[in-house]
C-alpha cells in the first residue's frame, strides 16, 4: 500500500522542476517561461469552486497587485478540466493563470502530498526568477495562509 510523504519531494533551494500544462483558454503554459522573467507563487489546490480553494484563490487575486509589484506572478494548479478552471476564474473575478494538471503528472512531479490519504495536497512554492526554490508552505486547512506566506518571502 502506497504512503503519502508528507515531506515536498522539491525542496528549498533546489530547481523548480519544469512542466507545461494547458491554462484555462487551452494555451500551454510552461515554467520555463517565467524564468528570468519573474518570480513565480505556484500552488497546488484541490479543487475548483469548492469553500478552501475559493477563498485561498480570492485571497491571492485581492493581493495580486502585491505580487505583481514584488516582481512575481501567480499561478494555480490543479487537476480540474481547462473548462472548470474558465468557469471558475470568470465567476471569481481571478486574474491570474490556472494550469489543469488531469492525471495529476506536475503534482506528483512536485511530491505533493495527498491529506488523509484522499484530498489532493494544498501546497504553495515560492520559486524565485532563476528558478530555484525559495520557500514551500503545505496547509490543507490553512488555504488563506497561503498568501501570507509567499508574500513574506518575496518581500523578505
Amino acid at each position: 500500500m502506497p504512503t503519502s510523504n508528507s515531506a515536498s519531494k522539491v525542496e528549498v533551494g533546489a530547481p523548480a522542476p519544469d512542466f507545461t500544462l494547458p491554462n484555462q483558454e487551452g494555451q500551454p503554459v510552461s515554467l520555463e517561461d517565467y524564468k528570468g522573467k519573474s518570480a513565480v507563487v505556484l500552488y497546488f489546490y484541490p479543487k475548483d469552486n469548492t469553500p478552501g480553494c475559493t477563498a485561498e484563490a480570492c485571497s491571492f487575486r485581492d493581493s495580486y497587485d502585491v505580487f505583481k509589484e514584488a516582481g512575481a506572478e501567480v499561478i494555480g494548479v490543479s487537476s480540474d478540466s481547462e473548462g472548470s478552471h474558465q468557469s471558475f476564474a470568470a465567476r471569481h473575478g481571478l486574474p491570474f493563470v490556472l494550469l489543469s494538471d488531469q492525471g495529476g503528472k506536475v503534482r506528483k512531479l512536485y511530491g505533493v502530498p495527498s491529506t488523509f490519504g484522499l484530498l489532493p495536497g494544498r501546497v504553495t512554492y515560492v520559486i524565485d526568477k532563476d528558478g530555484i526554490v525559495r520557500h514551500v508552505f503545505n496547509s490543507q486547512f490553512g488555504a488563506t495562509k497561503h498568501v501570507e506566506e509567499a508574500l513574506k518571502i518575496l518581500q523578505g
